[in-house]
């Protein structure tokens, strides 16, 4: 019934589960022939360890498709084992060989169980001494082999029970030492008692063997009181402190367990009360593992069923017959149920007489109920359900109500759980009656709701999921007729499960319990009606269940009520922000289902709620008096009345005293504060665009109090929604209590909001310049009407970088640009208008300016590039504008405007990350494919619309590097976006992702190389090239990957049209760059990186060669071991590439140098080696030279050496 919360919460958009699309059914066994190709192919592959992984990856992946219909595979069960068995017992394989085999074996019996593998296994007489001595074999400690030890013993459990006497097999043959071979019975009792003791799963099945082998008429009768009496001495003295202990003490209770199981009851009814004594007495239920303590209750319930006789209950009550053939006779007219009366198996309570046992079963058994482990307490619930149905009724009833007893106020949330388990086994075994369930029903319906706060979280969603499980089990136990009486608690408490429960596990379990009780009972109200729009999948989206499915149950008057009294009894203060915040809005969605309802009872009770002690009661029922009366308000404006007509006027002062009362009691402070600050937002918000007559109130500068200081405070709460709430606040207070009749704003009211906010734009707080900021964009356009210009310039100085506290302003200044485009779009475009006003001719270009400046933000600090989030706003910013100004006046759009805006969102569409990339990329393709009209002034508009077309306008992702990259790289043919298209490639090319690198050089290089032959568009590169480096001198987020991709062109002979021209000015000025690059550099990175370009550079001839061998000498002697070991490799493979660097007869010396020395030790003792390779490559010793800092450092400590030296004479000849 439970289903995993953290398996189901994944679900789509449609509010169906990902699960359903990836399910299938299968209808056969579809992989016979893989499967025994697999097990044929084992003898050839045992021994190859990476061939063995992949077959049993393989064989595992084909069988547990199969888990959930393992029926599937049972025609071939019996020729899969034999086939495997063949290999197995085969005498001859290597060991390898057959562990392989009975792995395969475990895997069948993982997916079937271990029940239908048993019983196709060989169980001849002549397979007892052969798997017995398999079996003798195995290392109990290999931790390897453990699935061939696990399928032996289950082998070795149908082979024991052969029908003949095991001593017949005793062949009383004589060992080497001359003594009597041990008996069979022996051996097999040895072996599975050695199993209990293990770690692995070979126990289970070890536990299973002994059930089975001593319940054998012969083993019974010879060996079973000593093995009871050695599992009771284990169990006394096993040492519950330590691991082997309490593995030894797991396996002997399973053993006992499945024993007391598979056994007879006369057979051990003798045993039952001397192993229920030795149980009771090792107090095993205060055990710490649970494991332990379920197998305690499993043994407990066995002993139960012992002591008491197999029977069915002759006071049950039974939904109709057991009979099919009866049912299909049975009249209609006939009554469904009865009790028992006449089968065989019954017999009277009075003739049958229950020991004293029994009591201290039933006792441990609720104790178990109580268990902190749900394995426990389900255990329990079935050893309950198992020994009550063989109970006289009296006694029985006594158990019903000792479980009852469970669900009080002072038990914990186990026992309510574990009281829900075991009133659903009772019920569906006909064992509560009917005249029990007014007493049943109840607590039910309380366990549906059940839920207890926990510090920040809460208890009792397994007490919910199994409340469910219980109206599950009574749907199929009890007559229509017989809940009649309940089934509108029942139904409305599941239908509010369904849609209002927290966890999806619960909805889900609401649901089939809904949807069981329809189809069994047929009496729940519009229940197909519900299950259709409520079913499984539906559910499983927590905001559908809330805002859209409850609303179409509360069509149904019957739900209607009851679903807005849950929302207001417990999900209004629950403790969970999320879910009171998703009530006030299905509140809000409700109203129109109960609008008088709403107005009259529900709204008057939250009033003295909202400004309550309790904070959860308060937050939410601030946020449910809000959208409850917008939807009163909507309401009201359909029926043509107003708010105070709805409302009435006592509620109307109610909800003016919340804001009053929370200011005066300083209630927006602390912890507190920080909840309740965005709820008051929200509340404000509602109440404004609500319309009510508070108009010229005092509560009104309350409320833009309280705004502001969100606004301006709102950053020192962990909670980042505060300041967005208040800014949401503004626009609907302004618009209902700032405006005239003839749309303008009120006297004063301008002056006193837009001053104050633009004087805080100038405060020294990132957060609360942020605030303001976007509170000016959110401004009505009344508001701002008149002071658009000085408004425009507060928040174009906001944009602008300053020093030092670039990185920290950086959020204010995304804000400030997101401010200006919502500033366009609110105040319009008139080119004849005032710039106090409108967009016109004399702003345009200031606004234009301030967003082209924002695209140059390259903020860094801790968090990365930052400057992204100024840069994508500003991005946006264009788009608006640029559309906005197209639709109103094209000609505004200049020239220069057009150039400048294409050239930056070109070179954001090639840069490195992705989701800029993105932004940028669509934000182009739009603006060129814009029609109405069409962008005017656009620089090769032919060219662009033909790289790209509008068809390909919505498959192409600019995210992805390897869809972005081959377009964006075509229009480096056009002259205009040369620069910035390459300066945006620099860092991607030289980026550190790998599919980013990979993608840009790859588009790079095949446009390079289409121009290869073309000496003129070679020289526009490689000119823009070197104008980019010159530019960015020094910028290391440039010029490093402008150094690696430098390398990369290089390297794949890019430039090979310079080399044919000795003296080219390219590699020369490229040279002077490179040089003022590395110029007093201490950047390891960067001089790592400038190695790889100069001797790239040793492709160029003459003077370029000899200075690029200077400098990659120099860098012998660096000051850096890493910087001289890489240099030394760098020029080694450069030596090799290029012949005419070193003369014939001598490169074998110079190889030998740069791969032999020791270029980590002291510059001191490498730099003769470094002058002797100067010397063989004909080129120039580098030559120290001192600083002017180091010459007048060493100039005075000369003097200072005088002067000590003159003042230690004086000392000296004075005679001191």
């Amino acid at each position: 019934m439970a289903v995993d919360a953290d398996d189901m919460q994944e679900v789509g958009a449609d509010g169906h589960d990902v699960l359903e699309r990836c399910s299938v059914i299968l209808d056969t066994f579809a992989e016979v022939k893989e499967v025994k190709e697999l097990i044929g192919n084992l003898q050839d592959i045992y021994n190859d360890q990476i061939s063995v992984e992949l077959a049993v990856e393989q064989f595992t992946e084909i069988v547990s498709k199969y888990q959930e219909q393992p029926h599937l595979m049972d025609p071939h069960l019996q020729g899969f084992l034999d086939d495997l068995l063949a290999i197995a017992r085969n005498p001859v394989a290597p060991p390898a060989l057959s562990h392989l085999a009975f792995k395969f074996m475990y895997l069948i019996t993982k997916v079937t169980g271990y029940k239908t593998v048993v019983r196709l296994l060989p169980h001849e007489v002549a397979d007892v001494e052969p798997v017995l001595a398999l079996l003798v074999k195995q290392n109990p400690t290999d931790f390897e082999t453990w699935e061939t030890r696990y399928m032996l013993l289950l082998w070795m459990s149908i082979v024991s029970m052969i029908p003949f006497d095991l001593a017949r097999l005793d062949s009383h043959a004589r060992t080497e030492s001359g003594q009597y071979k041990q008996p069979i019975m022996d051996r097999i009792l040895e072996v599975a008692k050695s199993y209990l003791d293990v770690s692995d799963k070979s126990r289970d099945a070890a536990a299973y063997l002994l059930s089975k082998f001593l319940t054998r008429p012969d083993v019974k009768a010879q060996r079973l009181p000593a093995f009871i009496d050695w599992a009771l001495t284990v169990t006394t003295k096993a040492d519950r402190e330590t691991m082997p202990g309490l593995i030894a003490l797991s396996g002997v209770l399973s053993s006992l367990a499945l024993l007391f199981k598979h056994g007879k009851r006369e057979d051990l009814v003798d045993y039952a009360p001397i192993v229920l004594e030795r149980l009771s007495a090792c107090h095993i239920a205060d055990a710490n593992g649970s494991v332990l303590r379920k197998l305690n209750i499993k043994l407990v319930q066995r002993l139960g069923l012992t002591f008491l006789k197999a029977r069915i209950a002759s006071w049950r009550y039974q939904r109709g017959s057991r009979s099919l053939l009866d049912n299909l006779k049975k009249d209609k007219d006939t009554p469904q149920s009865k009790t028992v009366s006449t089968d065989a198996e019954m017999i009277d309570d009075e003739d049958y007489d229950v020991p004293e046992e029994i009591e201290e079963v039933i006792d441990l058994l609720l104790g178990g109920l109580k268990d902190k482990d749900t394995i426990v307490r389900w255990s329990a619930a079935k050893g309950v359900g198992r020994i009550t149905g063989r109970l006289p009724q009296e006694l029985a009833d006594q158990v019903v109500a000792s479980v009852l007893e469970l669900f009080s106020h002072g038990e914990s949330d186990a026992a309510w759980h574990g009281g829900c388990l075991s009133l659903a086994e009772l019920g569906r075994r006909g064992l509560i009656l009917p005249q029990r369930l007014p007493e049943v029903v109840p607590v039910v319906l309380k366990a549906l709701t059940y839920d207890e706060k926990r510090g920040y979280s809460s208890v009792g969603a397994h007490v919910r999921d199994g409340a469910c499980y219980v109206c599950w089990s009574f749907a199929r136990a009890y007559d229509p007729d017989i809940l009649g009486p309940h089934v509108n608690n029942i139904a409305t408490a599941l239908v509010i499960a369904t849609v209002y429960d927290r966890e999806v596990n619960c909805r889900r379990a609401a649901s089939a319990a809904f949807q069981e009780n329809v189809g069994r009972q047929g009496t729940f109200p519009h229940g197909i009606d519900i299950l259709t729009t409520a079913d499984y999948f539906a559910v499983g989206s927590r905001t559908n269940t809330y805002l859209n499915i409850s609303l179409y149950i509360a069509q149904f008057e019957e739900y209607t009520k009851p679903l807005i009294n849950h929302l207001i009894q417990y999900k209004v203060n629950h403790w969970d922000p999320a879910i009171r915040e998703l009530s006030s809005r299905a509140l809000h969605n409700l109203t129109v289902k109960a609008p008088e309802y709403m107005a009259q009872t529900i709204l008057p009770s939250l009033i003295p709620l909202a400004t309550g002690i309790d904070l959860n009661s308060r937050h939410g029922s601030v946020l449910a008096v809000a959208e409850i009366t917008h939807a009163l308000y909507n309401i009201a404006v359909e029926s043509k009345k107003t708010i105070l007509d709805v409302l009435g006027a006592s509620t109307v002062e109610g909800l003016k005293n919340i804001t009053i009362k929370m200011h005066e009691g300083k209630m927006f402070r602390g912890l507190s504060g920080e909840i309740m600050r965005p709820a008051v937002c929200k509340f404000i918000e509602k109440l404004s665009l609500s319309k009510l007559p508070f108009h010229g109130d005092d509560i009104i500068d309350i409320w833009q109090d309280i705004i502001d200081d969100n606004i301006q405070f709102g950053h020192q709460f962990v909670e980042q929604t505060i300041q967005d709430k208040a800014i949401a606040a503004l626009p609907a207070l302004c618009n209902e209590y700032y405006r005239m009749d003839d749309g303008t704003v009120k006297p004063n009211i301008q002056e006193k909001v837009i001053n104050k906010y633009l004087n805080e734009l100038k405060s020294k707080e990132d957060t609360s310049k942020m605030g303001f900021a976007l509170a000016l964009g959110a401004l009505p356009k009344f508001m701002v009407d008149g002071k658009f210009q000085e408004v425009l310039a507060g928040l174009i100085q906001t944009t602008h970088i300053s020093g030092q506290d670039a990185a920290k302003l950086v959020e204010a200044r995304r804000d400030a640009i997101k401010s200006i485009g919502e500033l366009c779009k609110t105040m319009g475009v008139d080119s004849n208008g005032s710039s106090s006003h409108t967009i016109c001719k004399d702003n345009i270009s200031d606004i234009y300016d301030a967003l082209h400046v924002a695209m140059k933000d390259y903020t860094l600090d801790s968090r990365g590039d930052v400057g992204t989030w100024v840069r994508e706003a500003s991005m946006t910013g264009l788009y608006d504008l640029t559309t906005q100004t197209l639709r109103s006046d094209p000609s505004l759009i200049t020239e220069n405007i057009c150039k400048t805006t294409l050239c930056h969102l070109i070179q954001q569409s090639s840069e490195k990350i992705d989701r800029t990339r993105g932004h940028a990329g669509e934000i182009l393709v739009k603006l060129l494919h814009f029609d109405e009209p069409p962008l005017p002034h656009v620089p090769h508009r032919e060219e662009l619309m033909k790289i790209f077309p509008s068809s390909e306008q919505e498959d192409l992702n600019w995210c992805a590097p390897s869809h972005a990259f081959p377009k964006i790289t075509q229009v480096l043919s056009c002259q205009t976006y040369q620069y910035h298209l390459l300066l945006g490639l620099t860092v991607s090319v030289g980026g550190l992702t790998e599919s980013l690198v990979k993608y840009s050089g790859q588009s790079l290089l095949t446009y390079l190389r289409s121009i290869s032959d073309d000496e003129e568009a070679m020289t526009s590169f490689a000119d823009t090239l070197l104008t980019i480096f010159k530019e960015h001198q020094k910028v290391d987020r440039i010029t490093i990957p402008m150094l690696k991709m430098l390398d990369f062109i290089m390297t794949n002979d890019c430039f090979e049209i310079f080399t044919r021209q000795e003296g080219h000015p390219f590699p020369l000025k490229l040279l002077e760059l490179m040089k003022k690059e590395i110029e007093k550099c201490g950047d390891p990175p960067k001089l790592l990186a400038s190695i790889d370009v100069f001797c790239g550079m040793i492709q160029f001839s003459g003077v370029v060669r000899k200075k690029s061998l200077f400098q990659l000498l120099m860098f012998l002697c660096h000051k850096y071991p890493k910087v001289r070991k890489t240099t030394a490799n760098k020029l080694y493979e450069s030596v090799l590439t290029y012949d005419e660097i070193v003369e014939l007869e001598k490169q074998d010396e110079v190889l030998t140098i740069l791969s032999e020395t020791q270029w980590d030790e002291a510059v001191k003792d490498i730099r003769p080696i470094r002058n002797n390779l100067c010397d063989l490559m004909g080129i120039s010793r580098p030559v120290i030279k001192a600083s002017a800092k180091a010459k007048a450092a060493a100039e005075k400590k000369e003097d200072n050496e005088d002067e000590m030296g003159s003042y230690k004479d004086l000392v000296t000849r004075l005679g001191y």
